[in-house]
């Protein structure tokens, strides 16, 4: 099934942080978990949960091939995690921190942090799908669709629904011709060369560049919780957070190899091979959609049964565990199936 038009019209940019010097003013994140506060105050302002010298630093590390995850104006471990990739990548000296030279590399990128976009009619429709929880009802789906609106409006913008709902305010309305406030992550070209239309629509909604650098090898590094893909001439030009593995679950370490990508895959539930399933659930076939078990993209390894793969719960990313394989943003998973091809070494690395 061919995916719909892109269905968002550009009207106009604004950002968090107005200038180089408002953007250097470092002010305190708020503690992980806080809920919105019952009376809004605009993003980046005293009040707000939205960190906006953070949020711009997310949106310039995502446009950068250094993604943080999901784009909320929070700190966490995969934002200093993203920040110490790109420090390393710039040959700054990694610290973690907003620093003077980081945020001035950073803003060599003069895009400002957020658009104002309109939500088109056709996107507006879906179709959204209600996901069942047993694996035999999800088979019977024509595909696992978003559930709403506003969750296929965040995963397009490297986002989440809490932070639309905290960059927009409680009391807007989300649906067809609304205008929002969203992260500044549109890309520089929607050229995708050489592949199906199919894919090519999926690529431009999660907003992944077409031109992406081309990855030589990409190492997996469990004490980090990050994927890093390295060009020929062994520099560091991206980084993604990712989850793997888990006690019971290990991840595998070794040298492997990506054998293939497959975009808007289907997936195989088997009992057999997944720890947490039991045997009564039976062997089923899942459709494709950003709501199955290992999202939009799956790059196989040369060993059975493991791969590098998207996830339908992005907030997730570096704070789960997985089944043994390695679990990225869609949007990320998508970006680095551009960047690499059949043979690229993947090294897992404790």
């Amino acid at each position: 099934m061919t995916r719909r038009k892109v269905a968002f019209a550009y009207l106009a940019a604004t950002a968090l942080v107005a200038t180089g010097a408002a953007y250097a003013q470092q002010s305190a994140a708020p503690s992980p978990g806080v809920e919105p506060a019952a009376s809004w105050v605009p993003p980046g302002t005293q009040g707000s949960p939205i960190d906006g010298t953070i949020f711009h630093a997310q949106v310039l590390l995502d446009r950068a091939g250094f993604t943080p995850g999901v784009i909320d104006g929070r700190k966490g471990m995969s934002f200093e995690g993203a920040v110490k990739g790109f420090q390393e990548s710039r040959g700054l000296k990694v610290t973690g921190e907003l620093d003077g030279p980081t945020r001035a590399a950073l803003m060599q990128d003069r895009a400002p942090s957020t658009l104002m976009l309109r939500i088109d009619e056709s996107d507006a429709r879906g179709p959204f799908f209600q996901i069942p929880k047993e694996p035999a009802d999800q088979a019977k789906l024509e595909r696992m669709g978003y559930r709403n609106l506003i969750e296929k409006i965040a995963e397009k913008f490297h986002t989440t629904p809490r932070a639309i709902v905290d960059l927009n305010g409680p009391g807007k309305t989300i649906g067809a011709g609304s205008v929002l406030r969203l992260p500044n992550v549109l890309p520089s070209g929607r050229n995708y060369a050489g592949v199906e239309p199919e894919v090519a629509q999926m690529l431009s909604d999660y907003n992944v560049s077409a031109s992406q650098p081309k990855a030589d090898r990409v190492v997996v590094d469990k004490s980090d919780g990050v994927l890093r893909a390295y060009d020929a001439e062994d520099k560091l030009i991206a980084q993604f957070p990712a989850t793997m593995g888990s006690k019971h679950d290990p991840l595998p370490l070794g040298n492997w190899k990506i054998q293939g990508v497959s975009l808007n895959p289907d997936y195989q539930f088997n009992p057999e091979i997944l720890r947490t399933a039991k045997a009564s659930q039976g062997k089923h076939v899942l459709p494709p959609g950003p709501n199955n078990p290992v999202g939009v993209v799956w790059l196989d390894l040369n060993k059975p049964h493991y791969g590098i793969h998207g996830t339908p719960e992005p907030s997730t990313i570096g704070r789960a565990q997985s089944n043994g394989c390695v679990r990225l943003t869609n949007w990320d998973a998508a970006r680095l199936a551009l960047m690499v091809k059949p043979g690229t070494p993947a090294i897992f690395q404790a």
